[in-house]
């Protein structure tokens, strides 16, 4: 008898295409679900092949979804988070399920972490995973369910709230501040050359040109620390600033404008519960501490 073509999905396949959706190339995806390239490539043509159509194109720097391939994605990771839901069980209507979160590295471990954590002891079925990547992770491509973005966005179907203003000032040893405020030319903390384009790293840049910058790091909590060693003034968020005990503020003429933290979810996901109570529980963590981010 001939083999009948195949009208339904098989679950591995989806598995295989979720992984090459995210991360945009065989590699990451094989390394993903610990597979070989073959095998990749193999799952995502048998995916194709039943469902009829093209879902992603190779390009020069990865692969990328076609509209029916960004289609399939949303409908995939529907899928994945109710296999999820069902391994939880039924005992009861709290929110159960992973939650995918990214966020900046200052925000991440200058903020949220101690205060996320809380939320797994209050639910124990919900399991956080925080990203803290530099690297803008993509809601669209379903990389991450909830992202916390440092400005407004400007187009994708996505929920944004704002969560809070983020001041900025520079932070030091009292000693350094003192030096400074007797009139020594200040020396600063910053950012390492392969971050130099985060707006904090362009902005002390282009203000203190000629400022000599005795240790860079590639994170702004790093840089606080360097700062508790005396190594120079960090320019730093007030949330982080603010919470370590050895830094002082070092008022200089010139600070850079605050910027906005907001919060994004997919549209199509608003009313899935284990996102829905995360996002809640992360806009009620900032409400609570306003005082910190202000100037």
């Amino acid at each position: 008898m001939a083999d009948k073509k195949r009208t339904e999905p098989d679950w591995q396949d989806i598995r295989v295409f979720l992984a090459l959706g995210r991360h945009g190339s065989l590699s990451a995806a094989a390394r993903t679900l610990r597979v070989n390239h073959a095998t990749i490539a193999r799952r995502l043509h048998s995916l194709e092949e039943t469902l009829g159509e093209k879902l992603v194109e190779r390009r020069p720097d990865g692969y990328v979804l076609t509209p029916a391939g960004t289609r399939a994605l949303t409908a995939a990771s529907d899928m994945e988070a109710s296999v999820q839901t069902l391994g939880r069980g039924w005992k009861d209507d709290t929110p159960k399920g992973l939650v995918r979160i990214n966020a900046s590295p200052a925000l991440s471990q200058g903020f949220l972490i101690p205060r996320l954590a809380e939320i797994t002891k209050q639910y124990p079925g919900l399991d956080i995973d925080l990203a803290t990547d530099l690297r803008t992770i993509s809601l669209e491509r379903h990389e991450a369910d909830i992202a916390i973005r440092l400005g407004k966005p400007q187009d994708g179907d996505l929920i944004a709230k704002q969560l809070a203003t983020i001041g900025y000032g520079f932070y030091g040893t009292q000693e350094v501040c003192r030096q400074v405020e007797n009139g020594a030319e200040p020396v600063f903390v910053g950012f390492d050359e392969v971050n130099g384009y985060v707006p904090e790293a362009i902005w002390l840049a282009r203000h203190f040109s000629h400022a000599r910058v005795s240790f860079r790091a590639n994170n702004q909590v790093s840089q606080a620390m360097a700062a508790k060693s005396g190594a120079g003034l960090a320019l730093l968020p007030h949330y982080i600033g603010r919470l370590e005990g050895n830094l002082c503020p070092c008022p200089l003429e010139l600070v850079p404008p605050p910027r906005e933290a907001w919060l994004l979810t997919r549209r199509q996901q608003r009313k899935d519960p284990p996102i829905r109570t995360v996002a809640e529980y992360i806009t009620k963590i900032f409400a609570t501490e306003q005082a910190l981010f202000e100037e």
